[in-house]
């Protein structure tokens, strides 16, 4: 009997260093074939992986071929669904109809209520929850599948959505009728001009009404260090005396910081300011070619640790709020883990808003995170060293397809209607890059092999564990996040022996975060959960917990207050002279890169 050979230390080591990504050595000619390949047919798929969807669709197939009773299941829904259809368009029906009308806002105007709009519309939602019925409880298919045989399935039947087609959307035709098709021509218009800008995509856009640094981001401040990646913000205090702990914000690198700093409305930083805190922000470098090599090692030390050495060479405060942001808070939380390890610290708070610790449950994104698809996406940076900002876009607009592709279509090109910028929008468009190296890390170390949470992840070639850290946290989930789902930030209490204060606030991933006092329509939980504490599910959090009016921000500078000491004297911006001295003024000029 052959016995497998026993595993030594060093095997181990070995293993661990390669699920955590360490650089490869150069492609032989062979494999650099296969990536010029690859990246080719990224080109003609949108970067989708086909591989991906044709394992998704074999699995599914064979096992409805082998599923009679699912068969006859889908067949008798599909009569129920002609019986319910046929009967409601019988003249004296229309009034059942108009009561059974679909719950989804694109027929929900009054038009859609009319025969025989309001049978189209509901003809259609049968047809589309159809297919998710029979994309979904095949027996033996496998979730991932499923999962993505059904999304492929929604996206499909959204094509053929009476509300995409001029003469069966009752808004259109409407719109036609009172401006004797003119709606049309701006559409034409419209049209003609988006292609224009796509074919030729340096030239300038028409004006917009939201630029950088006159009506976004204007925050007073000053740029107080740079290097290769990041430039730090200090903004300047507002009030006579604020916090000895100033606080440290590291906003995501997939797009530019001042979603934070938006309008003066609608700003974190300048409500932080406001409340008595000394705030600094790190603003992004938008990566080119030259960056290919940036690893998540890079964005962790030259992003976090030497914005941390800077804040407290100016402000000479021994401690700091750290608050990370989406992809910010991931590496915040893997520094603070490594900043506990090894005895560093600095860090009087933590603070996470819809940052994920563990990524098994990462929600919609997961659909275009498997190795076929990252391997495609590798082989695409290899070709330019980088992953374009069009191509994160695209990927992001399919996951809500209805709200980003169907609606602004209609709008535009049917309706003629030029639609309301607004300053989220606007940042929304100002995307960045991700270099090769950086972004490869972090989808296999982190999404596919979940190595932060399964105390893998390396640092320094030591294993960090984010149960190290010793500070306090504030967590922030949203309640309709598609990209970091609020279940799975919640997550974060299974990984900490602190105390953990937990908000969960209406809005998406960006919107729920960008909720500022006055914001109307908001609503917010927020508990502590003690150190020594029980684990509570998600599901009995919510029960427990009283739903409230408002923003969450208050919530969020009173826990900041908790953990500072008394106001003092504010410091002075940047250093006087050396390293730290002021460079100019906010928003510096790595936000303004393209």
């Amino acid at each position: 009997m052959l016995k497998r050979p026993a595993t030594t230390c060093t095997d181990e080591v070995a293993a661990d260093t390669n699920r955590s990504g360490a650089k490869a050595s150069p492609p032989s000619l062979y494999k650099t074939i296969d990536q010029f390949t690859h990246s080719a047919v990224a080109k003609t798929t949108g970067g989708l992986a086909p591989s991906v969807l044709g394992e998704a669709w074999l699995d599914w197939a064979v096992h409805m071929a082998a599923s009679p009773g699912k068969q006859w299941q889908l067949m008798e829904s599909a009569m129920r669904n002609a019986q319910a259809l046929w009967l409601q368009s019988i003249p004296g029906n229309e009034a059942t109809c108009a009561n059974n009308k679909p719950e989804d806002k694109r027929f929900a105007s009054h038009g859609w209520q009319q025969y025989p709009f309001n049978l189209w519309s509901q003809a259609h939602c049968q047809h589309w929850q159809w297919w998710q019925e029979a994309m979904t409880g095949v027996h033996g298919v496998a979730p991932s599948h499923e999962d993505l045989m059904a999304f492929v399935a929604g996206l499909l039947v959204d094509t053929s959505a009476p509300s995409n087609f001029p003469f069966t959307n009752p808004d259109v035709i409407a719109a036609m009728q009172a401006e004797q098709g003119q709606n049309f021509v701006r559409g034409a218009k419209n049209l003609a001009n988006d292609l224009h800008q796509k074919a030729s995509p340096s030239e300038p856009a028409s004006p917009q009404l939201f630029k950088v640094g006159q009506n976004l981001a204007i925050t007073p401040g000053k740029v107080v260090f740079r290097n290769h990646l990041i430039e730090l913000i200090q903004y300047t205090p507002s009030t006579e005396r604020v916090r000895p702990e100033p606080i440290l914000i590291v906003p995501a690198w997939i797009m530019k910081y001042y979603i934070l700093d938006l309008s003066p409305t609608n700003s974190l930083v300048q409500f932080l300011v406001g409340q008595g805190f000394t705030v600094f922000i790190v603003s992004w470098k938008n990566p080119s070619v030259e960056d290919r090599d940036l690893g998540m090692e890079e964005y962790r030390q030259l992003g976090v640790m030497e914005a941390i050495d800077a804040i407290q060479a100016i402000t000479q405060a021994p401690k700091l709020h750290a608050v990370g942001y989406c992809l910010g808070g991931t590496l915040l939380a893997i520094a603070a883990a490594a900043m506990a390890r090894d005895g560093d610290d600095r860090c009087a708070t933590v603070s996470l808003l819809a940052a994920q610790i563990d990524f098994t449950e990462a929600g919609p994104l997961r659909l275009f995170i498997n190795d076929s698809q990252v391997t495609m996406i590798e082989d695409m940076m290899s070709q330019t060293g980088y992953l374009s900002s069009d191509q994160m876009a695209g990927a992001f607009a399919l996951l809500r397809a209805k709200d980003l592709i169907w609606a602004p279509a209609i709008d535009r090109y049917l309706l003629g209607v030029q639609g309301h910028s607004f300053d989220l929008m606007t940042w929304n468009a100002d995307a960045t890059r991700m270099p090769y190296r950086m972004h490869s890390e972090y989808l296999r170390r982190l999404f596919l092999n979940n190595d932060l949470a399964d105390g893998r992840y390396q640092v320094g070639n030591k294993a960090i564990a984010v149960t190290d850290i010793r500070a306090p946290i504030f967590a922030v989930g949203t309640e309709d996040d598609h990209v970091a789902p609020w279940r799975s930030v919640y997550k974060l209490h299974l990984f900490v022996d602190v105390d953990v204060t937990f908000v969960l606030t209406s809005g998406g991933h960006n919107a729920g975060i960008v909720s500022e006092p006055g914001h109307q329509h908001r609503h917010f939980r927020i508990a502590n959960t003690p150190a020594d504490a029980y684990y509570r599910s998600p599901a009995d959090w919510c029960a427990e917990t009283t739903s409230q009016e408002g923003s969450w921000w208050p919530g969020f500078t009173n826990w900041l207050a908790q953990h500072s000491s008394d106001p003092t004297t504010p410091p002075h911006m940047g250093t006087r002279s050396g390293q730290y001295a002021v460079l100019c003024d906010a928003p510096g000029t790595y936000v303004k890169q393209t």
